[in-house]
């Protein structure tokens, strides 16, 4: 598989939201963005908050940006703050530091793109999101 379409991008936000729901998590929005950084897709559930779009780009933009989960960037938030605060500064604030943030792989390791999830804890939001992009048959990579 060479990118991400609409369609599959449907599809992981519609399998998050199942996982949220089989969680019974806090109302959530998901991001999909394709390799180059670009929106596919939006969705957020009745009762999302205002900014919720922005923090899930920002994971997902955060996950494009260094080539690895947002797990990655919140472990080196915690050891390096220095690296992850020009980051964010070269970024014009774009990244999100906290898990939530997924690549898309294809079997071969290939980045596809990236899955951001908001809406509950870090952890769960994760969760929601390794959940779509496995119920397209792609790769998840928290970092």
């Amino acid at each position: 598989m060479g990118k991400l379409t609409l369609s599959i991008a449907e599809k992981i936000i519609s399998s998050a939201f199942e996982k949220a729901a089989d969680l019974k998590l806090k109302p959530m929005t998901v991001v999909v963005l394709d390799a180059g950084g670009h929106m596919i897709a939006m969705a957020r559930q009745d009762g999302s908050s205002i900014m919720r779009p922005q923090i899930a780009g920002g994971k997902a933009y955060g996950a494009l940006a260094v080539g690895a989960g947002t797990r990655w960037l919140n472990a080196n938030a915690e050891t390096r703050p220095h690296f992850v605060q020009a980051l964010n500064g070269a970024s014009g604030g774009q990244i999100v530091p906290v898990p939530g943030g997924v690549l898309v792989k294809d079997a071969d390791g290939e980045v596809l793109g990236a899955v951001g999830v908001t809406g509950d804890t870090s952890d769960n939001d994760e969760a929601a999101a390794v959940a779509g992009i496995e119920a397209v048959k792609l790769v998840a990579d928290c970092g």
